[in-house]
């Protein structure tokens, strides 16, 4: 409980506290939410993406492996040193929540000299195809991975907060306002009490001015 002067003008004021703690609790706990449904689909997300990731793996190897079987290694070796693939990764954001979460976007540009497609295998183009979308796919994945990070850490942060104002503010300020609304009313009951004995002692002697007046 706050340690203030039962008065009128705190009791307002704390009335007015409290008021804004619950306003503060039901915003931080619709935040809270918001972010706990973000998360929970991110994670999911990441789920899956953590699967097409392997298995995009998984074919690109198996492409790049039955290219050797086909050309032999060291042919493989010679074309993948003729290939010009410029890899450009963006960064960009968005917010949730006012938490920022980042946005990876992957493009590939495709720059001569190139190796010809005559004599090679066309296991070389799929291994190349399946690289660039596991890349790409990585890109995402990663781009999950933080922001599921970063959306954790709020909702922690978020919890902490309501958990702080459920618990520990709101009931403080509670137990202010009932106790200056407790001991005002008990001014209020004693005033009047005094009052009346000062009424009924001023009837009193009126009454005996009138008596003496008539005798």
């Amino acid at each position: 409980m706050r340690n203030v002067a039962p008065t009128k003008s705190n009791l307002l004021k704390l009335k007015d506290e409290l008021k804004f703690a619950r306003l503060g609790h039901e915003l931080l706990d619709q935040k809270r939410n918001i972010l706990i449904l973000e998360l929970l689909a991110l994670v999911d997300q990441a789920v899956d993406f953590q699967s097409r990731v392997e298995k995009a793996l998984s074919l690109a190897f198996d492409a790049l492996q039955k290219a050797g079987v086909d050309m032999g290694k060291l042919k493989v070796y010679q074309v993948s040193r003729a290939v010009n693939i410029e890899a450009d990764i963006s960064l960009s954001r968005r917010r949730v929540m006012g938490v920022s979460l980042p946005v990876v976007e992957t493009s590939f540009t495709e720059h001569s000299p190139y190796f010809s497609p005559s004599g090679t295998s066309i296991w070389v183009d799929s291994a190349l195809q399946e690289f660039k979308e596991t890349l790409e796919m990585m890109g995402r994945l990663a781009e999950l991975k933080v922001s599921i990070m970063r959306l954790a850490r709020e909702v922690k942060k978020t919890i902490r907060k309501v958990n702080a104002l459920e618990k520990i503010a709101i009931p403080e300020l509670q137990e202010s306002v009932d106790y200056i609304n407790n001991r005002l009313e008990e001014n209020e009951r004693d005033m009047f009490v005094l009052m009346k004995m000062v009424k009924d002692r001023l009837e009193k002697k009126e009454e005996g001015r009138h008596a003496g007046a008539d005798s």
